[in-house]
């Protein structure tokens, strides 16, 4: 099963020693011989996620030095260098900055298009969702909906999706605001 799916959580992982390098390459476990001993398809895609995740930088420290969002696009990279056809990421956005934040929605949605990858993500980014999401799944207290973004706005779905005063769903903008008195 782990050469089709990846998943990425936001537990905590466990103390160990392995560099950020290793921790990568955990995710290419599911190819390597009885002996555990990397290809060089291995180290290239091992390579390639780090790049990807612009954490290239990082891959001689141990995972342990890393702030969480470091740790994040670390985590990310150990997904991407498993190379499965479908991913799925709790909250992959934890602990980013906006730019890290775009940056990371911005490379899924290209793993989408350019590599026919099926990524899920749970998240509570709910207006980054909607402008990049091919499609959203949304639960509410009444029931669960799913369609693309487009459809869900049309359908005034997210209107009611939060009973707080303080912001509300703009329909022209197609993000929630907050609401001015």
């Amino acid at each position: 099963m782990a050469t089709q799916l990846s998943l990425v959580l936001t537990e905590r992982l466990p103390e160990s020693l392995l560099t950020v390098y290793e921790l990568v390459a955990l995710g290419r476990q599911p190819y390597t011989n009885w002996m555990d001993s990397l290809s060089n398809e291995d180290k290239n895609a091992i390579s390639n996620a780090l790049e990807l995740t612009e954490t290239v930088h990082l891959q001689s420290k141990s995972f342990l030095e890393l702030s969480d969002g470091q740790l994040q696009r670390v985590l990310i990279a150990r997904a991407l260098a498993q190379n499965t056809e479908v991913i799925i990421l709790d909250e992959p956005t934890a602990h980013l900055d906006m730019h890290h934040t775009i940056k990371i929605f911005d490379l899924l949605k290209k793993m989408v298009s350019k590599h026919k990858k099926t990524i899920i993500i749970s998240s509570h980014e709910i207006n980054l969702a909607i402008q990049l999401a091919d499609e959203i799944v949304l639960f509410t207290e009444e029931n669960v909906l799913q369609n693309t973004p487009e459809v869900l706005i049309q359908q005034k779905a997210f209107h009611n999706l939060f009973s707080s005063d303080l912001i509300q769903f703009d329909n022209n903008l197609h993000q929630f605001i907050v609401r001015k008195e």
